[in-house]
């Protein structure tokens, strides 16, 4: 069977550095924000080209603290609207959710999957104070458009990056492009932890302030609470092993570029449809998705076939039963999206042969 993602395979190559690293670990005996929390920090805002880079828990807290301080700052009021792309994980509404803030869902480009900006100023509000896009399976939002229209109706730009590490455009990493961005150091993603992990990035000096402060009880100085914040710090375990992987971001994010070109170039069939990849870096690959009338017929066919697929995802969050006052919601695109979509692998753990392999079984699919 060739797995869809084999972490075991992705983990291989750093597995001496991060038994060292282990060792060191245990020697020091400082388990929580230590120096490689703050060495993380710094490498990855220095990666991101950002002031700050504040450790925490996971992505969704990530989202979720930067809402909170928003409030606490008084730049954001319980109530508030933010437009968030409707075609994206359920993680991207309950963040603005959690933070007693109202998602308003915009449908999503068809060749892209992102946010359309098109769509935007239409659900604008006296409500809407930021917005949220998704730069979803990899790929970077629109983003100029996106904070023309932001600047031009004075909302913040919250990006949400966790699956976006490393993508760029004219010399921009994501992260950078709006007031603050969430990241997710899920296993699974280009810089994955080995647990759960995210960080936030900002420029703001008085939000990462506050972030520091929020994702620490409120307590900037130990038993000291100046709010009421959150337990949700970067584990000092975990960034010690994104420390060392933060290094081989770059050749990852090569190496699904290339791998994406091949598929691209290679598999010929009709009954198939393609990403749409403008062959520049603002694609880092997280998910090679492909479209198809028949998903599950194709789903079936790769199976017996030795293949292995995901869907990204299968349920539109308007859908969700977690979600019911929107299930009688209609947005034609993102039903169309989350119908039709199918992840084939792509990362580095995949051989050569195996992609040679893929590709022949793509190409002689018939049903």
């Amino acid at each position: 069977m060739i797995h869809f993602l084999s972490l075991k395979k992705i983990n291989q190559s750093f597995e001496i550095a991060f038994q060292d690293k282990m060792k060191q670990f245990l020697e020091g005996g400082l388990y929580i924000l230590g120096n490689e929390v703050k060495q993380f920090e710094a490498n990855f805002a220095t990666y991101c080209g950002t002031k700050h880079c504040i450790g925490v828990g996971n992505g969704l807290d990530a989202l979720v603290l930067i809402f909170k301080a928003y409030i606490h700052l008084g730049k954001l009021q319980k109530g508030d609207e933010v437009i968030v792309p409707a075609n994206t994980y359920i993680a991207s509404i309950i963040a603005i959710l959690q933070a007693d803030l109202v998602p308003v869902l915009v449908e999503p480009k068809l060749d892209s999957y992102t946010i359309n900006p098109d769509e935007i100023e239409d659900k604008i509000t006296s409500k809407t104070k930021a917005i949220l896009p998704v730069h979803l399976y990899g790929q970077l939002c629109e983003m100029k458009a996106i904070n023309e229209i932001a600047k031009k109706h004075n909302l913040l730009v919250i990006e949400d990056a966790a699956q976006a590490h490393g993508a760029e455009w004219n010399g921009i990493k994501a992260g950078n492009f709006g007031d603050a961005a969430g990241f997710s150091f899920y296993p699974g993603k280009n810089l994955g932890a080995l647990g759960d992990a995210g960080a936030i990035t900002t420029n703001d000096d008085e939000l990462a302030e506050v972030l520091f402060s929020l994702r620490n009880y409120g307590s900037k100085v130990k038993y000291e609470n100046e709010i009421l914040g959150v337990n949700s710090r970067l584990d000092e375990l975990q960034a010690a092993f994104l420390n060392i992987k933060l290094k081989q971001l770059d050749s990852e994010n090569d190496f699904r570029r290339n791998l994406a070109k091949r598929y691209l170039s290679e598999i010929k069939n009709d009954k198939l449809i393609l990403p749409t990849y403008d062959f520049f870096k603002n694609h880092v690959f997280h998910l090679f998705v492909i479209r198809t009338s028949n998903r599950l017929g194709l789903q079936h066919f790769l199976k017996d076939n030795g293949i292995e697929t995901m869907i990204h995802y299968p349920i539109p969050p308007h859908k969700q039963k977690a979600l019911s006052d929107w299930n009688n919601l209609s947005f034609q695109i993102t039903e169309k999206i989350h119908d039709e979509v199918l992840s084939i692998p792509l990362n580095s753990s995949v051989s050569k042969t195996e992609v040679d392999y893929i590709i022949f079984k793509l190409n002689s699919y018939n049903e």
